[in-house]
């Protein structure tokens, strides 16, 4: 009788329920990581925004800027202007053509100014942005809120507050960053 060289079925399948056993701890470890890199990106989003506001109100003596892609560039623009300052990415300026609304690393940013069209005699003092999940519970857990003060604020229920609606006043119980 010759001896087969190779391994039994049944010590294949021992092997492929380890891997599974394995990958069935790993994945949400994973998971969680993800969520918990994309909280942390869109907390340094609205940091950079605020930022990117002081450079804006420093630079043109108009206030803040009315409209989050007035930070960004406008792809056509020759000079850089107070509606195409070039502070911010055209991700985060939400002037990514393939996006209606500013998202990244899954949050969704939402951004509300006194004044949509800043002037000197009408200038923007007061502006305010959130950070919500595009697939809560997915993408992140928590909801970020940032206005003219520049501290982050962070909702770890993921409230779907507005700051169209409320401003960061709804946060006023949540986690500073």
């Amino acid at each position: 009788m010759r001896k087969q060289k190779g391994f039994s079925l049944i010590e294949l399948l021992i092997v492929v329920a380890i891997i599974l056993i394995i990958a069935a701890i790993a994945v949400p470890n994973l998971l969680r990581s993800r969520m918990a890199a994309n909280e942390a990106s869109s907390a340094a989003a609205l940091r950079t925004v605020g930022t990117a506001n002081i450079t804006y109100s420093s630079t043109y003596n108009i206030g803040f800027a009315g409209v989050l892609a007035h930070l960004g560039r406008f792809p056509a623009a020759t000079a850089v202007s107070t509606s195409s300052a070039d502070l911010l990415d055209t991700v985060l300026s939400g002037l990514n053509p393939a996006a209606v609304a500013p998202v990244k690393s899954g949050y969704m940013f939402t951004y509300v100014a006194t004044n949509a069209a800043p002037a000197p005699a009408t200038p923007n003092g007061t502006f305010g942005i959130d950070a919500t999940p595009t697939a809560p519970g997915s993408s992140g857990t928590s909801t970020f809120c940032m206005d003219q003060g520049n501290v982050v604020l962070r909702d770890p229920l993921g409230g779907a507050t507005s700051v169209a609606n409320t401003g960061c006043a709804a946060f006023a119980t949540g986690v500073p960053m």
